[in-house]
């Protein structure tokens, strides 16, 4: 296992670097290695989108039938079960392809954190080395000797705010992160709309994620905000097809209940 596992990260920097030989640039290398894992994990993302979203659109006949046979689990089991059937909905298609597709983000994901890019910049300003942490240290003079974290990071800006000024050091990373933000919510809007129980989640999760990327490489940041606007891009159309499709064949519910009503 631990040779297969170590032969595909090989596979994936052979990629990156044959990219990277044929356009000369780490940050257009990276995007095309985005773009090719996306292309190659296209069906499986296509169908756990499509099932996450009718399992929404379904939500309020779900509550429904909850309500109607809540003290009759059998009749509630057998009507839930023909609600999926007459939308060919799978429950299970929403968690499998995920699971399989996790092995290749996590080789992806480990290869940017820890390939060396080299000090040229992606663009002129984005640190494809450098973290948004790591590059703001870099414009408030921070020694070097100093521990780059959170708080470290913000008691130099507090000692040297005059170093604020040197924006290009660390505003590519720092837009690139809040560009990576913003697409992360609008990712967990579109696919919460509509659940309340979701909705605080769809806050949470992009701004705990955004904390989480103030430590991560600028190369690895590229890679999220390339992968998260093609996750928009496909959540917006899976969502206007499945709206289009079902309301052109709204479910008819025609089992009637046995005994209890």
């Amino acid at each position: 296992m631990g040779t297969l596992w170590k032969a595909a990260g090989d596979f994936m920097l052979l990629i990156l670097e044959t990219l990277h030989n044929l356009t000369g640039s780490w940050g257009i290398a990276i995007i095309l290695l985005t773009l090719a894992v996306r292309i190659l994990l296209h069906p499986l993302t296509h169908k756990q989108m499509v099932s996450m979203q009718k399992m929404q659109k379904l939500q309020p006949r779900m509550k429904m039938l909850q309500e109607k046979y809540k003290d009759d689990k059998e009749s509630l089991n057998r009507e839930i079960m023909n609600l999926y059937k007459e939308n060919k909905v799978n429950p299970a298609a929403g968690c499998l392809p995920l699971l399989v597709q996790l092995p290749i983000l996590i080789l992806l994901f480990r290869l940017l954190m820890n390939y060396n890019f080299g000090s040229i910049p992606f663009l002129g300003f984005i640190s494809l080395e450098g973290s948004v942490l790591s590059t703001l240290a870099q414009a408030v003079a921070l020694p070097e000797t100093a521990k780059i974290g959170v708080m470290s990071v913000l008691s130099g800006v507090l000692a040297n705010p005059s170093g604020l000024v040197h924006f290009t050091v660390y505003g590519g990373n720092f837009l690139l992160l809040i560009v990576v933000g913003f697409l992360t919510w609008a990712q967990q809007q579109m696919s919460s709309s509509g659940n309340p129980q979701m909705a605080m989640m769809s806050w949470f999760m992009p701004l705990f994620l955004t904390f989480i990327c103030l430590s991560l490489p600028g190369g690895v940041l590229l890679y999220w905000g390339v992968s998260s606007f093609l996750g928009v891009a496909q959540q917006w159309w899976i969502t206007k097809k499945t709206s289009e499709e079902m309301q052109e064949k709204p479910v008819l519910h025609k089992t009637k209940p046995t005994g209890k009503e």
